[in-house]
């Protein structure tokens, strides 16, 4: 299963690019770069004129690919939500009981895909960027025109489905995607608290307490409805 999601594409929304940079080495460069540097200087100090820099290339260049730097961060972060999408569908493939599901779907909300190794892109400095920068892409002005443009379609499908899973699992609770939603927003928020804000954690950077926190609090939430 990991080799297969290895190879998988995810398909981000069309209008959130000018050009495909799954169509070129240099937008492939782009992408890989862009993750690189998004992450050492956030996003308030990336600029195109800096990525081109490291990509080699110039700046008009990577116009060609998006119209500004919002659209690029919205980009990996679509990206990454539609890959934990297609893992949570692969490893829970032929499983029928809702509660082994949402072990898997915990784990990699939690613990990041099962596949590490996507051929498009590189999901653990992905995933560690965008812990960095994540909800700049989401919380701005924009959002409720983002969101009537299907930009969010892949963020909004993972959460359907967990919530699907929730609701399996106990049909008479009442909160599956507010659950669900809070999970996905806490599974990088809170290691952002440990790296920068560990007053407000009891969490650890490599430790195992965040996969156990989640299983407890989602499943002693919905047990108790």
């Amino acid at each position: 299963m990991e080799q297969l999601l290895n190879r998988m594409r995810v398909d981000v929304n069309e209008s959130v690019y000018l050009k495909d940079p799954f169509s070129s080495e240099l937008g492939k460069d782009i992408i890989a770069k862009s993750i690189k540097v998004m992450a050492n200087l956030g996003l308030e100090s990336f600029t195109f004129k800096k990525l081109a820099v490291e990509v080699g290339s110039t700046e008009a260049a990577i116009y060609r690919y998006f119209e500004n730097k919002h659209k690029l961060l919205l980009f990996l972060n679509l990206w990454y939500w539609g890959y934990l999408e297609l893992n949570l569908v692969m490893g829970i493939t032929n499983l029928s009981d809702p509660k082994q599901k949402l072990h898997i779907a915990l784990q990699i909300l939690i613990d990041g895909p099962i596949g590490k190794n996507n051929e498009f892109v590189n999901p653990v400095p992905l995933r560690q960027m965008l812990i960095e920068e994540s909800f700049k892409a989401i919380m701005t002005k924009e959002v409720e025109r983002d969101l009537k443009n299907g930009y969010f379609s892949s963020y909004i499908k993972i959460g359907e489905r967990i919530a699907e899973i929730i609701h399996e699992l106990n049909p008479k609770y009442k909160f599956p995607k507010t659950l669900a939603s809070t999970i996905m927003e806490s599974s990088l928020l809170q290691p952002y608290y440990v790296k920068h804000i560990p007053v407000l954690t009891e969490m650890t950077a490599s430790g195992t307490e965040r996969l156990e926190f989640y299983k407890e609090l989602v499943f002693n939430v919905i047990d108790k409805k």
